[in-house]
């Protein structure tokens, strides 16, 4: 039987937590955007572009997107050679300014980035599940209706002016990245996109190529 002085214990450490509780449920998060970064809010997407302009709607699932499943080759003793997926955090570029080329910031320590250094070839999935979309239209992660994007290519480091745009693109959108340990050695990478396929219909996927895609323009 609990003591009433054990119950007034816990009735007091209650009383004295709520206002902490509080303030971690309704702050606004460091991730997706961070605070103040002009991201989108999660329950506010851009309203999509019309279905049948694949390239755009690439460019669309691309930029709203900031993190994916990038699948790579494995070099692992266990797994050698198979399929190996991991998530990534991403960004095209700021908040409304993106380019298209997902980038990265990778450490030679990741499980991928170690495949890569092996084999650049790899495979990026980003789906608008990751937002507000689908849950409020009540679609399913895997519905085409929850349109998703399948891009396929190299991952390659990135420098000079380019890195620095690769840099501001993802620390703008993950600030959290800034604190990360520099013992890790980390790198900027890209997406060296070569094919693309965009599922956001029923009837199977759509074919974009690089071209399409990057000639997208947004006003």
């Amino acid at each position: 039987m609990t003591s009433p002085a054990r119950e007034a214990a816990r009735t007091l450490l209650a009383v004295l937590l709520a206002p902490a509780l509080l303030v971690l449920l309704v702050s606004p998060a460091w991730g997706r955007g961070g605070r103040n970064h002009g991201d989108w809010d999660a329950a506010a997407v851009p309203p999509l572009p019309p279905r049948e302009d694949a390239a755009r709607m690439a460019r669309f699932v691309t930029h709203l997107c900031d993190w994916g499943a990038l699948a790579t080759i494995s070099t692992l003793q266990e797994v050698r050679g198979r399929p190996f997926a991991d998530i990534l955090s991403l960004s095209d570029g700021p908040p409304g300014a993106g380019r298209g080329t997902p980038y990265f910031y990778l450490s030679p320590l990741q499980l991928s980035a170690h495949n890569l250094q092996e084999n650049p070839q790899a495979t990026l999935t980003v789906s608008l599940a990751q937002t507000d979309f689908c849950h409020k239209h009540g679609f399913d992660p895997q519905s085409p209706l929850c349109a998703h994007i399948i891009l396929s290519g190299t991952v390659t480091k990135v420098d000079g002016a380019e890195r620095d745009f690769a840099k501001h693109s993802l620390f703008v959108r993950h600030p959290e990245m800034k604190t990360w340990p520099s013992s890790h050695d980390w790198f900027f990478a890209k997406l060296n996109i070569t094919n693309i396929w965009v599922l956001d219909y029923f009837g199977g996927p759509k074919i974009v190529t690089p071209g399409e895609y990057y000639n997208v323009t947004f006003e």
